[in-house]
């Protein structure tokens, strides 16, 4: 007879929850959930945050609740006992759109002052003014009051401020236009019916394209060039890492003040030599006329200058892992193909690209979404002018150039969908290389 929890004599192990493996799986899960919930909060709130905002009709002003503000000014100031005092209150809604639901102003009265003047609806108890205005003050309320008194010797103590002898202040109820649930699509209507919007949609992935093309380009010119062994090779390394690791604004500026039409160093050097006949203003020229056999062309100069500039700047990063590739590539397969009397330039399109052909597209999507979502080099070199707009720099003159939080943020959510699917088709190449 086999015991019970046996099986031919051999004892059954069961799985059970209160296993040791369990509950160190359980105790290592509640001892990093806070902080998956921290990072999960600091990546998700502010997309969720911006898809919100997305759908609403606020402006710059509009981030914080809307307030009854009050300001008081001496018009008329006495010079002695008996004289009159001027004040004037300068009162209004802090928002433009958003009404104040209830409004209640008290100014604490000084010894030593005597109404004789006063608005309407004022009242006076226990030296202290006060008016109640129960409908609240529509959006972009404001109102100028005088108030007149007279004054008596003890107004002119040390302890009464000259300059605000009142100091009024107020208490208000509004709602916060951020949480109100008044959602709307007329923010996307506004970015997307811009006169500009395709033509900046179009240069927002012709700029990346070309830019990681050339980059990619230029890395694997470094990387041929730098894949032997010569005297030097260290210091031209480095040399060549240079304008990756620089301070952005520095190398921009750089370009820009050799780009400068009046005192630039390309422009001088190219008049003297007889290329230019008069100063290119390289940074702030929409389109330049070239003569190609004959033919007028139109050459996009400042976005051809911007597109040049991030190729130059970013052509290191390629250069890096294309040079780590080109050093794994088996010597075996040069020699084989130096048998079979291949040339140099068959040997690099047979052998080389193919080899390359995983990091190539790897960095060519990766640049492509960075470059894609690139802000500071357009905007340090030509501010988004000059037909060198792209979404990243309608995001910010939507947000803060215009003062629509709206439209900047709807904008916002349209880079944010489109670099969703450079992410996916970026993960699924990724897939195929590692399936390959």
């Amino acid at each position: 007879m086999v015991p019970k929890g046996t099986a031919a004599g051999v004892p059954v192990m069961k799985k059970t929850y209160s296993s040791l493996a369990a509950r160190e799986a359980r105790l290592a899960f509640w001892m990093l959930l806070p902080a998956f919930t921290i990072v999960a909060a600091v990546i998700l709130f502010p997309v969720v945050a911006n898809f919100w905002l997305s759908f609403k009709t606020v402006g710059l002003g509009d981030l914080r609740p809307p307030t009854a503000t009050i300001r008081e000014q001496v018009t008329e100031a006495p010079q002695q006992p008996g004289d009159e005092l001027v004040l004037l209150y300068r009162m209004r809604n802090s928002s433009r759109t958003v009404p104040i639901q209830h409004v209640e102003i008290s100014a604490q009265l000084p010894s030593g002052l005597i109404p004789s003047r006063m608005p309407e609806h004022w009242q006076i108890e226990n030296s202290t003014l006060t008016r109640v205005y129960p409908d609240g003050w529509e959006g972009g309320y404001t109102e100028d009051l005088e108030f007149q008194f007279t004054t008596a010797p003890e107004f002119f103590s040390p302890e009464v401020d000259a300059r605000r002898p009142t100091n009024p202040q107020t208490t208000s109820r509004a709602r916060n236009p951020l949480l109100s649930a008044n959602l709307t699509l007329e923010n996307f209507r506004f970015v997307m019916s811009a006169r500009e919007f395709w033509t900046v949609l179009r240069t927002s992935f012709v700029y990346p394209f070309l830019g990681a093309f050339l980059s990619i380009v230029l890395g694997i010119a470094a990387a041929q060039l730098l894949n032997r062994k010569f005297r030097g090779q260290g210091i031209l390394r480095g040399l060549f890492l240079f304008p990756y690791v620089a301070p952005v604004i520095a190398v921009a500026f750089t370009w820009v003040f050799f780009l400068d039409p009046f005192s630039g160093t390309v422009n001088i050097l190219a008049m003297e030599l007889g290329i230019f006949e008069q100063p290119i203003s390289f940074l702030s020229e929409r389109y330049y006329r070239v003569e190609l056999f004959g033919i007028t062309v139109r050459l996009p100069l400042a976005l051809t200058v911007v597109i040049l500039f991030d190729a130059w700047r970013y052509f290191p990063f390629s250069f890096l892992f294309i040079l780590a590739r080109f050093q794994a590539i088996p010597d075996q397969l040069y020699e084989s193909a130096d048998v079979d009397g291949a040339g140099h330039f068959r040997k690099f399109f047979s052998i080389t690209l193919p080899q390359l052909y995983g990091v190539v597209t790897t960095l060519f999507l990766l640049r492509f979404m960075w470059t894609f979502n690139k802000f500071d080099d357009v905007f340090l070199l030509t501010g988004g002018a000059a037909g060198t707009r792209t979404l990243p720099i309608q995001v910010y003159d939507n947000a803060f150039g215009r003062a629509n939080i709206g439209a900047g943020s709807a904008a916002a959510v349209i880079l944010f969908v489109l670099l969703a699917l450079f992410m996916t088709l970026y993960f699924r190449t990724i897939r195929e290389d590692i399936d390959e």
